[in-house]
């Protein structure tokens, strides 16, 4: 089976006339029912169709279905590639896990701040606020942990960040 045998699959059970008569199948019941519903033409394409697709074969003057088609058409998908370096602690865009070591932390700490502040740009925190709330949950953590490492400034009166010395382009 190749990787894409998946399509097939996906192809198939999205025709409402093939999931019918392949639900029936699954279930143990009488398929007959659904094919005399359609006419000749349909009823051949739909059973080419599961046959084809690997869902069901040929049994007699029947179907029976193929449960192991979907453990074969998985094992047969390539592996996710699995993300590397500081794209590891991050999913869809947010921080999904904070590092326990340190360089990994320096890390993800430097992504963030180069993602939310420029080199040259000063904003206020309800700005900084909404744009790390794109990236973490808890956003005042966040906030601290980027001051205390020196990749954001807040200013003295407390109402604007600017990029910190430490972050650079």
């Amino acid at each position: 089976m190749d990787a894409n045998a998946w399509r097939a699959l996906v192809a198939t059970l999205s025709d409402d006339r093939c999931r019918r008569v392949y639900a029936r199948l699954v279930l143990g019941d009488d398929a007959s029912e659904e094919f005399r519903a359609m006419s000749p033409g349909a009823a051949r394409r739909v059973e080419r169709s599961l046959v084809t697709a690997g869902l069901a074969e040929r049994d007699g003057d029947g179907l029976r279905p193929v449960p192991e088609i979907f453990a074969r058409a998985l094992a047969a998908a390539p592996a996710p590639e699995r993300p590397s370096g500081v794209d590891r602690f991050f999913s869809a865009g947010r921080l999904s896990v904070y590092p326990a070591r340190q360089a990994d932390r320096a890390a993800v700490l430097a992504r963030i701040a180069h993602r939310v502040i420029a080199v040259d740009e000063s904003v206020d925190e309800a700005t900084i606020n909404e744009r790390l709330s794109a990236i973490v949950d808890d956003v005042a953590s966040m906030r601290r942990y980027l001051v205390d490492a020196g990749l954001l400034t807040r200013s003295r009166t407390g109402d604007a960040y600017r990029c910190g010395d430490a972050h650079g382009p």
